[in-house]
């Protein structure tokens, strides 16, 4: 074989330019992955815990030891923002974590904390387990849900049905009740509904074939609102809603603890959530299952709509 300089310049030539295209086509589609792949741990969002003491360090109720869990991350699970400062650690960056647990009938021993459900007449133990927060729910599920706030503030949580041509019911407040108390701070988890409640669960149950999920709304506000809370579901209107999602509505990412869907609620988080419970997360307790991250205006207030979808 003979060597001919031109013909392998030639060569060298145009396998150039086809590697810079291949560079040039392949850069919008790369950065898509990296962008979907993009990844964080919670420290920035247990920091504010209180740090574990050698009280928390002994036994639960139940007798289990508590040990520093290993280090997780999280993966986006949404759409990327498209201002980018909500996706850095910042001043301007918000964050809430929330925690859908689907409810599963105790068989034999089973592991995890319980809740006692009574319904027609008897009582059954159930265990809640994690689930994403794009799980969709057949109808007669049993959902419930832990929210956690890294900064202080009041919690309320408005329900609305959601339909397939995307528009929604009217908005009730199902957060807080009279006795309920809404305010938040780091370590501390709200369940909706809470354990004392009667029943202490929501059932996945459309009211209309063409209802697709609830549209929850959670806020949390530096100051409390001024609505007159009682025993009675309250209505929120159209106009007040929009008032507050102008406020304190920006997009958000949703990011998913990897691994953690189907882990059991522990004594941890039954304990931190409980009402007239004392004890609080420590920051080697478990960590929310999603947590949005959101450009906030003051990082004061929050505005997140959670979506639960119904499937078949």
């Amino acid at each position: 074989m003979t060597f001919d300089p031109k013909v392998n310049s030639t060569r060298a030539h145009v396998l150039l330019i086809l590697f810079a295209l291949t560079i040039v086509t392949a850069t919008p589609a790369l950065a898509r992955a990296q962008a979907t792949e993009r990844k964080i741990v919670p420290d920035d969002f247990t920091k504010n815990r209180q740090e574990t003491t050698s009280a928390s360090k002994g036994s639960t109720s139940a007798g289990a030891p508590t040990r520093p869990r290993p280090r997780r991350t999280y993966r986006l699970a949404s759409q990327p923002a498209t201002r980018t400062k909500t996706s850095t650690p910042g001043s301007d960056v918000a964050q809430l974590g929330v925690t859908i647990w689907r409810l599963r009938l105790v068989e034999g021993n089973g592991s995890g904390a319980r809740v006692l459900v009574r319904e027609k007449g008897k009582s059954s133990q159930w265990v809640p387990e994690r689930v994403e927060a794009d799980t969709a729910f057949r109808e007669g599920d049993h959902v419930r849900l832990s929210i956690e706030s890294p900064q202080a503030g009041y919690l309320y949580v408005i329900d609305r049905d959601l339909f397939a041509d995307g528009t929604t019911g009217g908005a009730m407040l199902i957060y807080p009740w009279p006795e309920s108390d809404n305010q938040m701070r780091p370590g501390k988890l709200v369940d909706i509904p809470e354990q004392e409640d009667d029943p202490s669960y929501f059932t996945a149950r459309p009211s209309s074939p063409n209802q697709i999920g609830e549209l929850l709304t959670v806020i949390i506000t530096s100051s409390p609102l001024d609505l007159p809370i009682t025993d009675k579901p309250l209505q929120i209107s159209n106009v007040q809603m929009t008032k507050w999602e102008n406020l304190w509505g920006r997009q958000s990412e949703r990011f998913e603890l990897e691994g953690g869907a189907g882990e059991a609620w522990t004594q941890q988080e039954q304990q931190a959530s409980a009402r007239k419970g004392t004890r609080q997360l420590t920051r080697d307790d478990p960590a929310p299952q999603t947590i949005y991250r959101v450009a906030s205006a003051d990082n004061k207030s929050i505005l997140v709509n959670v979506r639960l979808r119904y499937g078949k």
